[in-house]
This record gives structure tokens, C-alpha cells and sequence, in this order.
């Protein structure tokens, strides 16, 4: 799990391209700190597993779905990359919840400056728009945000100049491409409440289930 707060900016140096999946190699200092072969790291938002770390940097695979959902196919040598290491148990939860399991890309329409603030608007498809709430959290290449506006085709969000400073947001131009992580709660509650009812006598886990059962 993860919370959206990047923690630095890294560098691809190198894109090593397969018939249906790529490997990463990623400079980086802040997020090697602590990081073992096999720990996660979100790269753009995209949680990824570290499968070869040294002094300078790591390096991921990315398999054919990732490429699919997510901008990592666009990225190119040299491009920046937000990053974030999996929050530790005992960690500050300073974002929203983010799994790194990306749903989908948007594109950015219009950036425009208002007084200190910066607006971000992004056109995004309508199956992940109905998951986008006002007031309610959205990740944006791996950065937390909240969304301040939304419609049937896009939504908007609006950061202050310091996250835009330390992300790459502050690189983002119209018709980029970002990957979209939308709240995660909210695609459960509709997951649970289409679920269809219980046939009457059929046993479901209750507490005194659980309780019976040493839990």
C-alpha cells in the first residue's frame, strides 16, 4: 500500500522492450533506502517489484496488463518518474489510500494558473469518471490529490506550487498522458452492494462465525 506522497523524482535510464512486457531500470537515491530485492516501489503510480538494486538505482519488470492500463509504454530514456516506497506499518499516513493498481490513463486538457494555485484539467473515460467525487481523492501518476471539480467527460484538481515542484506534475503539458487511480473504497462499496442477496439458510461468516473459530 501507499499513500501518494512522492518521495523523490527519479530518472529512467534504461527500457528494455519484450514481446508483451518491458524491464525498467530507474535512477534513484531517497527510495533505495531500506529497499530489498522483492520490496515494491510506485513508479508513476504503477506499484512495481524491485528485482535488482544497487548503489545508483533498481530495476522492475513490467508485465503486458501494467503496459496496457498504464502510461509506463510511453516512457522513454531520460524520462522522470514520480517515486514512492510501500508504506511501512509504523509509517505517517500523509496521502489517501493508493494500492498501485492503476485503472486507466487521462489526458491532460488545460493547465492554468489561479493566484498561487495551478488547475490540472483532465479528460478521463467514463467508466473510471464514475468513481471521481468531488472533495474525494484521486491519484495522478502516483501523486494524492483532491479532485475540485468533475463532469460526465473530465475533473480537476488544484496544487499548490510545492507539489508541482517535487513531482512531475510541474513538467505536465496539455496532451499528456497520466496514469489515473481512482479511491479504492469506493469501487468496493459498489462491489459489495451489486452482489446478489443470500438465499435464506445459508450460513455467511458472522462474528460468532469468527469468534467460534479462534479469530
Amino acid at each position: 500500500m501507499f499513500t501518494g506522497i512522492i518521495e523523490e523524482i527519479g530518472r529512467l535510464e534504461e527500457l528494455q522492450r519484450g514481446a508483451a512486457s518491458a524491464s525498467l531500470t530507474i535512477q534513484a537515491s531517497t527510495v533505495l533506502e531500506g529497499t530489498r530485492i522483492g520490496d515494491s516501489i510506485a513508479v508513476n503510480g504503477v506499484c512495481l517489484t524491485v528485482t535488482r538494486l544497487d548503489t545508483s538505482g533498481f530495476s522492475a519488470h513490467v508485465m503486458h496488463e501494467t503496459l496496457d492500463r498504464s502510461s509506463l509504454s510511453r516512457l522513454r530514456p531520460g524520462s522522470r518518474v514520480n517515486l514512492e516506497r510501500a508504506m511501512r506499518a509504523d509509517g505517517r499516513f500523509g496521502g489517501h489510500i493508493v494500492a498501485g493498481h492503476v485503472d486507466g490513463i487521462g489526458s491532460i486538457r488545460q493547465i492554468r494558473q489561479d493566484d498561487t494555485a495551478i488547475w490540472y484539467t483532465l479528460a478521463a473515460e467514463p467508466q473510471l469518471l464514475r468513481y471521481v467525487v468531488e472533495k474525494g481523492s484521486i491519484a495522478l501518476d502516483g501523486i494524492s490529490l483532491t479532485v475540485a471539480q468533475v463532469d460526465k467527460s473530465e475533473f480537476s484538481v488544484s496544487v499548490i506550487p510545492h507539489t508541482a515542484a517535487m513531482t512531475t506534475l510541474g513538467e505536465r503539458r496539455p496532451g499528456d498522458w497520466v496514469n489515473l487511480e481512482v479511491d479504492i473504497i469506493g469501487k468496493y462499496v459498489e462491489k459489495f452492494l451489486s452482489l446478489p442477496p443470500q438465499p435464506p439458510g445459508q450460513k455467511t461468516i458472522t462474528l460468532d462465525f469468527l469468534t467460534q473459530h479462534g479469530f
